[in-house]
């Protein structure tokens, strides 16, 4: 994949960023989400790829959605063949309510690098570089901060673990904090705390808990581009999930996938903050026009880069 993708495609994620901000703290999570992906659509049209959508949005809340199987980009001739993982906003509730970490965000890999999750929960496991190698879900989460510590030099009581604040995680927190690791419980944003582990200033050490498979693939990806780690393993609901995860192709609902199984290959991830949060900064208005905090990364070469953007809506298309 041509390389500059990845600067055009955080263009996208921009558009629907700016879209959706607009209703933030409005309290309509629909009308937050279909902002986000109307923008994001229209988006795509510019974009020169011929990309499928394999981890799309909204099916669990029955919201509007890119739809898994969607045709994105122009898909002219010589247009690159990709498979995209996207998420238009991450954080519906949060954006609607007004609270830190809401993102858009999309993922771009080579044709079937990307695993077909399903519309189920995962249980995950995140940290960043220093960490690597040393997490295992078949492993008590005792056990992973032991060696999370061990591996960043630090004693457990130092180490800051992001998990969902969901009724489902009362155990897990509770064992956590018997630790004596500190907790930080968040309403939603489970890819915006995963790729927090990566950097040191945002003061997160590790994501634990279980969120959206379709999110554990997006987060995947961004901690390849960054040299972090990442496990997870679907939770289904029920027999129907169970069966949908197999005719999608996963075979063995128990395994623990790696982050490279997750997401392979060639990988280009872009996010825009939408509401301030540990990661990115929100979208900011001002008279005529609006800036914006994005980040870029590439697997292949590692690079990161953090974009501040001023839009002049009299000059340029808002996709709104």
């Amino acid at each position: 994949m041509d390389r500059n993708l990845a600067l055009e495609v955080v263009r996208v994620t921009e558009a629907a960023a700016l879209s959706c901000a607009r209703l933030m703290g409005r309290g309509d999570e629909k009308a937050c989400d279909q902002a986000a992906v109307d923008a994001m659509r229209r988006a795509f049209n510019d974009l020169r790829i011929c990309g499928t959508v394999v981890i799309g949005e909204g099916e669990r809340d029955e919201a509007p959605m890119l739809y898994i199987g969607e045709q994105v980009g122009r898909c002219e001739k010589g247009d690159p063949e990709v498979d995209i993982a996207l998420d238009p906003l991450e954080g519906t509730t949060l954006c609607a309510t007004g609270g830190p970490n809401a993102i858009s965000v999309i993922a771009i890999a080579e044709k079937g690098k990307f695993l077909h999750a399903p519309d189920t929960y995962m249980e995950k496991i995140a940290v960043g570089p220093k960490a690597r190698g040393a997490i295992d879900l078949r492993k008590s989460p005792t056990e992973n901060l032991r060696r999370v510590a061990d591996a960043l030099g630090r004693y457990v009581d130092d180490l800051t673990v992001v998990v969902l604040n969901r009724p489902r995680h009362e155990k897990l927190v509770r064992e956590l904090r018997e630790t004596g690791a500190r907790v930080k419980l968040i309403g939603d944003g489970d890819v915006s705390a995963a790729i927090a582990t990566c950097f040191e200033e945002t003061g997160v050490d590790v994501l634990m808990g279980t969120g959206g498979a379709p999110e554990g693939v997006i987060a995947a990806a961004a901690l390849r581009c960054v040299g972090g780690d990442f496990q997870g393993r679907l939770k289904p609901r029920n027999d129907g999930e169970v069966e949908r995860a197999r005719k999608m192709g996963v075979q063995d609902v128990e395994r623990v996938f790696a982050m490279d199984e997750l997401a392979a290959g060639d990988v280009m991830f872009a996010a825009t903050g939408i509401t301030t949060g540990d990661f990115l900064k929100g979208v900011r208005f001002f008279a005529g026009g609006a800036e914006t905090q994005s980040v870029v990364m590439r697997s292949k070469s590692g690079t990161v880069r953090y974009l501040t953007s001023r839009h002049h809506f009299d000059r340029k298309p808002t996709y709104a």
